[in-house]
């Protein structure tokens, strides 16, 4: 079992989009990293979750983004929820996608032709930064050494295990990007690791 996502654009006038599944992994019930695509992943998950999305979409008259999470139980995907709108799952493709969730729903709502939604690198890794030892996230700037990290802060009041941030990183392998991803995440919330 293994918790999946997609996210799509919808505009009035029909038109509809879809980003590469990702997958959600979650750590005390909260997201801690969404990787794009989702490991091990064949063109027919990819094609059935469009599928999925699209009929969802259509059947709702939804006009933007929607994001689909998914569970992967057996071989099929079952439904787990809806948001329909920019979502956490779709903050990767901010720096990893060709168009990003946020643009895409403005040309979505706008009706204009929406953005091309390929990937941008094989692997990219979304790390939510939750609230941890470090009460001023700012401070950890300077202890970023990752020269491909990407660090977003929400500005958001730092709470213990409350979403305040996310580092997005891309690669060619896997564990590296995830191990790179864990590794920012953990310098902005806590300090710099030795």
């Amino acid at each position: 079992t293994r918790e999946l996502a997609i996210q799509l654009a919808r505009t009035p006038s029909g038109e509809v989009r879809a980003w590469p599944l990702v997958e959600s992994i979650q750590r005390d019930g909260v997201c801690s990293e969404v990787i794009a695509p989702a490991p091990r992943l064949t063109p027919t998950e990819q094609a059935d979750a469009e599928a999925i999305g699209r009929t969802i979409a259509e059947a709702l008259d939804v006009t933007g983004t929607l994001a689909v999470e998914m569970f992967e139980v057996g071989g099929r995907l079952l439904i787990n929820e809806l948001a329909m709108r920019p979502h956490n799952s779709g903050h990767w493709t901010i720096e990893g996608s060709v168009t990003s969730q946020f643009e895409q729903h403005l040309r979505a709502v706008l009706d204009w032709p929406l953005g091309d939604t390929a990937a941008l690198a094989p692997v990219t890794v979304m790390a939510n930064v939750l609230g941890g030892s470090r009460s001023v996230l700012e401070s950890a700037w300077p202890e970023v050494t990752d020269p491909g990290a990407k660090v977003h802060l929400y500005g958001k009041g730092v709470l213990p295990g409350r979403k305040v941030g996310h580092v997005t990183v891309m690669g060619s392998h896997v564990d590296d990007v995830r191990k790179r991803a864990a590794r920012v995440a953990a310098t902005v919330r806590d300090g710099a690791v030795s």
